[in-house]
């Protein structure tokens, strides 16, 4: 006779679980993305006033998105 024996997670993994690390890293792509879409929307004139050169943009992004 067969029984039914629940499946059981991993111990303990520290980001979560599968679908909540996929979520995680579609947000983390989302900011980076409109990050990189504002700052480029925005001229030279005004980049310079904030202190960025354009091509700092996709690092900044990747620093606002990611935190390295």
């Amino acid at each position: 006779m067969a029984y039914v024996e629940p499946i059981r997670a991993a111990a303990g993994h520290p980001e979560g679980t599968l679908l909540e690390r996929l979520v995680a890293a579609y947000n983390r792509r989302a900011v980076y993305t409109r990050t990189v879409r504002e700052l480029n929307q925005l001229s030279a004139r005004e980049l310079a006033d904030l202190g960025i050169h354009r091509s700092a943009i996709r690092g900044l992004a990747r620093e606002a998105a990611y935190g390295n």
